[in-house]
């Protein structure tokens, strides 16, 4: 019958529009700090009725999705518990898991087996509710990461109410959840802000930057995404964040030691090597150089030495890739 909204910017008005193409609800109630954005989202569409609270937008609802950052998850729901019934289902959809299921531990006390920790893999780099949509979570994963003390009503109540809105629902401990998401989302988002970073803040970056194609957008796109939302995500799970910084160093090493001992078999600088890897041939000098110290790499990798003569014509190669280590590109 009725959705409250906490939290409608992206995700919350986006859930909100899908809610009611689905004809899952008739009305929505939403509530945001900002007034300015639960004015916006009504005059779209999003909301039927702003709330001048959090507590108020829970009052009478069936369904209540808190879309706030994960830092701000318990505050939340401790100003809203003393509404939130046996029977409401209530969600988040916050990127880590074990820190806000621990957060609405403490927060809900015994209303703790209403809540359903949701995290949809879904968005854009652009947020506010301007960018709601209601296609937003068609076809994307919805991660639901209840506990033992959930209420399995409430728990197929979600994933009926996500499968309606066209997500695919799994389960997950909490515990795996962020382990998985520290690999897969966490660290490449950390990769991807410091990598453009490092481009951006060279003497000639904004150059560099201007001759980037589509492999170098697709690297660097969530390098656009908002820092304040990463800076709680990344804090949120560190530990797990951290796990994935020493395995990428290891592997980062590993590959480095591997370059070291080809060049000894080589003779040739560990930098010349690096270039040739990624085909920065500008990088080893004047045609003559580069036909030696590729000719020898190739030979090195039994492939012919007349590569070389390919490179200074401009012709494309095979990559030329030590076996042990991806290429480093």
């Amino acid at each position: 019958n009725q959705l409250g909204v906490i939290g409608c910017g992206l995700m919350g008005g986006s859930f909100a529009l899908a809610m009611k193409k689905a004809g899952l609800v008739r009305r929505v109630v939403g509530y945001s700090k900002s007034p300015s954005t639960t004015d916006t989202a009504r005059r779209m569409g999003v909301i039927d009725i702003a709330a001048e609270s959090a507590l108020l937008a829970v009052s009478g609802s069936d369904i209540v999705l808190v879309a706030v950052p994960v830092a701000a998850t318990e505050s939340t729901l401790k100003a809203i518990r003393h509404l939130v019934r046996a029977d409401v289902l209530l969600m988040d959809v916050g990127s880590t898991k074990s820190d806000v299921v621990d957060a609405a531990k403490r927060a809900l006390g015994k209303q703790f087996p209403s809540f359903v920790p949701a995290h949809p893999i879904a968005g854009k780099e652009s947020a506010g509710v301007q960018h709601a949509d209601a296609a937003l979570y068609q076809g994307r994963q919805v991660i639901l990461t209840p506990l033992p003390k959930t209420s399995p009503e409430l728990i197929q109540k979600a994933t009926d109410a996500w499968a309606a809105v066209g997500s695919h629902v799994l389960r997950m401990s909490p515990e795996d959840h962020d382990a998985a998401f520290a690999a897969v989302s966490h660290l490449p988002h950390i990769l991807a802000f410091a990598y453009f970073n490092a481009v951006s803040r060279q003497p000639a970056g904004r150059d560099y930057l201007s001759l980037g194609g589509p492999g170098f957008r697709d690297f660097t796109r969530i390098a656009a995404s908002d820092p304040t939302v990463w800076r709680d995500i990344l804090m949120s799970n560190r530990e797990e964040v951290l796990k994935q910084s020493l395995r990428f160093r290891h592997t980062r090493e590993k590959q480095r030691l591997s370059l070291e001992s080809v060049a000894q078999q080589v003779k040739l600088p560990v930098a010349i090597l690096e270039a040739i890897e990624r085909e920065d041939w500008a990088r080893l000098g004047a045609p003559i150089f580069v036909r030696s110290y590729v000719g020898s790499y190739a030979k090195f990798l039994g492939l012919p030495a007349t590569l070389a003569d390919d490179v200074v014509r401009g012709k494309p190669v095979p990559a030329l890739v030590h076996v042990g280590a991806p290429p480093v590109r």
